[in-house]
C-alpha cells in the first residue's frame, strides 16, 4: 500500500536516526576506529543491512523512503524499481511493493556463465527506473548501476538510499555531472545530533565523530596508516 500521509523531511531524518542508534547499526570508535572498504581508517561505521530483521522499523522506513521519493521526484515518476546488489534488493523489493511497480536488481558485474547478466528481471527501453540502496558514501558505487540500468535502454536518473553519510561535498556533484539525484532520510549530521540527545556515546567519542565529520579526509590522512 501506497502511504499518503508522513512527517517533514527534518521529523523523517530525527526519527530514521532514532530507529538506527535503537538497533544498534550505529557504531562510534575514536580510540580503535573502523577500516572502511576503501581502506582509510573511519571512527564512524553503519550497517544498514540490520534492518531486515526489525519488521517494524523496516516498515516505518520504507514508508519514509517511498514517500520521500514520491514528493521529490513525483508520483509517477517510475515504472521500475531496482536494487543494487546485495544490500539494496530487500529494500527495492519493500519500495516496490509498496510502489505496485516492478522490482529487478544489478549486479555488481556479468554473472560470469548463462547469460552473463548484470540485470536480474524485465527492464528495457521506455522503463524510467529507481535505483534502490541501503547508503551512499561519496557515490561512486551508484554509476556503476545506473550505466548498468542504462544499457538496457532505461532511464535512470535517480537513486534513493536510507543513509546518506553527508560529509563528502563531492558526493552530490559527482552523482549530478551523471545525471543522477539522490533521495536520503538521514546523513551522520543527524545520528550525531540524536546521539547527543539519547546519550547514547560518551562525550569523549561524540567530540572525536564530529571532528571526523568536519574535517573527513583531515582526520583519515592524519591516522592512515
Amino acid at each position: 500500500m501506497i502511504p499518503n500521509a508522513y512527517p517533514t523531511p527534518q521529523e523523517m531524518a530525527r526519527l530514521t536516526a532514532r530507529m538506527l542508534l535503537e538497533i544498534k547499526a550505529v557504531h562510534l570508535n575514536a580510540t580503535d576506529p573502523f577500516t572502511l572498504s576503501s581502506g582509510l581508517p573511519s571512527p564512524t561505521y553503519i550497517d544498514c543491512r540490520k534492518l531486515i530483521s526489525y519488521p517494524r522499523i523496516r516498515s516505518t522506513l520504507m514508508d519514509f523512503l517511498t514517500v520521500t521519493v514520491m514528493r521529490n521526484a513525483g508520483y509517477e515518476a517510475f515504472n521500475n524499481i531496482a536494487g543494487g546488489e546485495t544490500a539494496g534488493i530487500p529494500f527495492a523489493a519493500l519500495v516496490a511493493e509498496r510502489m505496485a511497480l516492478p522490482m529487478t536488481y544489478v549486479r555488481k558485474k556479468p554473472k560470469g556463465y548463462g547469460r552473463n547478466a548484470r540485470i536480474e528481471g524485465n527492464m528495457g527501453t521506455g522503463d524510467h527506473v529507481l535505483l534502490v540502496e541501503d547508503l551512499t558514501t561519496d557515490g561512486g558505487s551508484k554509476l556503476s548501476f545506473v550505466d548498468a540500468i542504462r544499457k538496457t535502454g532505461a532511464t535512470c536518473g535517480h537513486t534513493a538510499v536510507i543513509f546518506y553519510y553527508g560529509i563528502f561535498p563531492e558526493t552530490e556533484k559527482t552523482l549530478g555531472d551523471h545525471g543522477i539525484t539522490l533521495h536520503s532520510l538521514c546523513t551522520w549530521w543527524d545520528v550525531l545530533a540524536e546521539a547527543k540527545a539519547s546519550d547514547a556515546f560518551d562525550a569523549d567519542t561524540l567530540r572525536e565523530v564530529e571532528s571526523f565529520l568536519n574535517a573527513p579526509r583531515a582526520w583519515q590522512e592524519a591516522r592512515k596508516k
